[in-house]
């Protein structure tokens, strides 16, 4: 979906018995589009349905990928493989080619064996062991974290492989491989470098950072709110909002490894200190004095957020909404051209065009 919307011409390709899972992933349902998370992923796209294990479409598919810049499978390691669909084939008769295969856990023996679901990769890859409360269960995140993750890396690899192509003599295209595990490791950051680089296995702190503080939610006369000073500067200016400018003056807030070492006592005099006002209070007041602070802004409220900033957060397309592309620019921008499309919608269309040669 990214690619469409930087404006490629995409044709999913999916099975005629029900296609896409997520077409069945609801509800909530669209009134008359179906299942509204398949709606999400799949706007600028053409729909074809073809029977890979029939040896007509199975034809169709392949003179499809000869004739495609670029193609993107995420079958098991080894079934595209079989179906005749796989790189090797593919790029005997399509040199320029980027192929790009995105697998669960790589392409390993052992790895082809596992099943790939967003959720399987939140809990293998650790980021599950570092979400939730210290004390609680581990948690996943709210959305298809890793998945998204695992896309975007997937359509960089692919830009840059194009972009190589287009500065080659040959014009040769390349094998792309991305994995969802990889991804989510990838996704770790400060928390999978403190392993790797200092062999500390960080656990759940909740809202808390493990490096910084205060960079949590706090709680206010009527509820949560989050804070985030990421130095001395701003410490000191969260302090002089709430009236206690001594704070920054204790040896053991002075700093921010003095402020981790205490940081339950910090909490203690920052909260008594918001208790006195509410949360939107503490939001205005805060910002009035240059200290990052924000909301707990539930979906709906997000988006009238980002309706208020005059960021214009969602497109509708034939009556259906999707998130704004968050890519800006100038030249080329991205757009929406198609709604997400039906099952086997243009189906004639490109039966009609891979039926031609050429």
């Amino acid at each position: 979906m990214t690619l469409g919307d930087l404006g490629a011409d995409v044709v999913k390709v999916e099975r005629p018995d029900g296609g896409d899972d997520t077409r069945a992933w609801g509800p909530p349902w669209h009134s008359s589009e179906g299942a509204t998370y398949y709606l999400g992923l799949n706007r600028n796209k053409r729909s074809v349905t073809l029977d890979l294990k029939d040896p007509a479409d199975r034809e169709l598919a392949q003179r499809l990928a000869r004739r495609a810049d670029v193609v993107v499978e995420s079958f098991r390691p080894g079934t595209i493989d079989r179906l005749g669909l796989g790189y090797d084939d593919v790029a005997r008769a399509n040199p320029g080619v980027v192929y790009c295969s995105i697998s669960a856990f790589g392409t390993g023996e052992r790895a082809a064996a596992l099943p790939g679901y967003d959720l399987l990769l939140q809990a293998m890859s650790g980021l599950m062991s570092v979400t939730g409360e210290e004390d609680g269960r581990p948690l996943k995140v709210g959305a298809a974290l890793i998945d998204m993750i695992c896309g975007l890396y997937a359509a960089n690899a692919v830009l840059a492989a194009l972009h190589a192509r287009s500065a080659s003599d040959d014009g040769a295209g390349q094998r792309v491989h991305v994995s969802l595990m990889d991804s989510a490791l990838a996704a770790l950051l400060n928390q999978a470098s403190s392993y790797l680089n200092a062999g500390v296995v960080p656990g759940r702190l909740g809202n808390r950072h493990p490096s910084i503080t205060p960079y949590e939610t706090y709680r206010a006369a009527d509820g949560d709110f989050a804070v985030a000073c990421g130095n001395d500067a701003l410490f000191r200016r969260l302090c002089g909002a709430i009236q206690r400018d001594d704070l920054p003056g204790e040896e053991r807030f002075a700093d921010n490894a003095g402020r981790l070492e205490h940081r339950e006592e910090l909490t203690s005099e920052l909260e008594a200190a918001f208790a006195g006002a509410t949360a939107g209070e503490w939001v205005e007041r805060l910002g009035r004095a240059g200290v990052p602070a924000g909301p707990i802004n539930d979906v709906g409220a997000a988006f009238a957020f980002a309706e208020d900033l005059g960021l214009a957060p969602s497109v509708e397309t034939d009556g259906v909404r999707t998130v704004r592309s968050p890519m800006t620019l100038s030249a080329t921008p991205a757009d929406v051209r198609r709604r997400p499309p039906r099952l086997g919608e243009h189906d004639a269309e490109i039966r009609a065009w891979l039926g031609r040669e050429g």
